[in-house]
């Protein structure tokens, strides 16, 4: 399908997409490999628990997904970028990180942690590394 036969795409911020369509957006895309997509009650869990979901549907297909947690005043961790990789390289990621910047106070921070196949694209859409950040893994 080519980019001019594409149709098109409606962004949400009003509608959580169901577990199915999540874990299947996340087998879609590179995320599917570091999330517990075998887990659907810890997948339902981080969908409850995620207070800004901003969404890309092609029709009723979910194409993207930003999950995030948030005060909507000064931060917001973007927990999860996923766009399904056939839809990739069409503006989605970067609309979805716009749409949620729409949601929050214009001076909050959007902040994440990025898959390893994407740390060249954040650089790319105007994110800056920062140096002090930290992450205490899960007690195994």
């Amino acid at each position: 399908m080519t980019s001019q036969s594409r149709p098109t795409i409606t962004y949400r911020a009003d509608r959580k997409p169901t577990v199915a369509e999540y874990v299947n957006l996340l087998n879609r895309s590179t995320l599917g490999q570091r999330r517990p997509v075998d887990d659907l009650h810890r997948i339902q869990s981080m969908l409850d628990h995620a207070n800004l979901v901003c969404t890309a549907w092609s029709g009723n297909l979910l194409v993207g997904v930003a999950r995030s947690l948030t005060d909507f005043a000064y931060c917001c961790y973007l927990a999860d970028l996923s766009v399904d990789h056939v839809w990739q390289r069409q503006g989605i990621g970067k609309e979805l990180i716009r749409q949620t910047r729409q949601q929050l106070h214009p001076k909050a921070k959007i902040v994440l942690i990025s898959a390893p196949a994407a740390v060249d694209y954040y650089p790319h859409i105007g994110f800056t590394p920062h140096d002090s950040a930290w992450v205490l893994p899960d007690d195994q």
